[in-house]
């Protein structure tokens, strides 16, 4: 179970595949996007510059071999199977530092601003 130290929601899998950034409105009138970062070759593709606050990261596993995205710090872990896709919301500003369970060489890093 997921404890208070957690800084994001829970994790949404997702099956299709995306390379562009789309935009829901929110209640409060905000207006949220989502960014993709692909995985191949066993490399996670540079995050993109303008993540968030509330912004969602969806991560395309293009490999034939399942990964993960795991931040160092415990904020989200999300798995990959091979071809699929999954997310996470951003919830608080900062600098997370993330790698794969399975192939721990593979890491990166979102920085998430207000």
């Amino acid at each position: 179970m997921l404890g208070a130290a957690v800084l994001l929601p829970a994790v949404v899998v997702v099956s299709a595949r995306s390379g562009h950034t789309q935009t829901a409105g929110s209640s409060r009138g905000n207006r949220h996007q989502t960014h993709v970062i692909r995985v191949d070759r066993m490399v996670f593709a540079p995050a993109p510059a303008n993540i968030r606050v509330g912004d969602t990261v969806t991560w395309t596993n293009l490999d034939v071999v399942r990964h993960t995205a795991t931040a160092r710090n415990g904020a989200f872990n999300v798995d990959l199977p091979a071809g699929a896709s999954a997310s996470a919301t951003m919830g608080k500003a900062g600098r997370f530092d993330y790698f794969c369970r399975y192939h721990p060489a593979m890491q990166s890093q979102i920085m998430v601003v207000t």
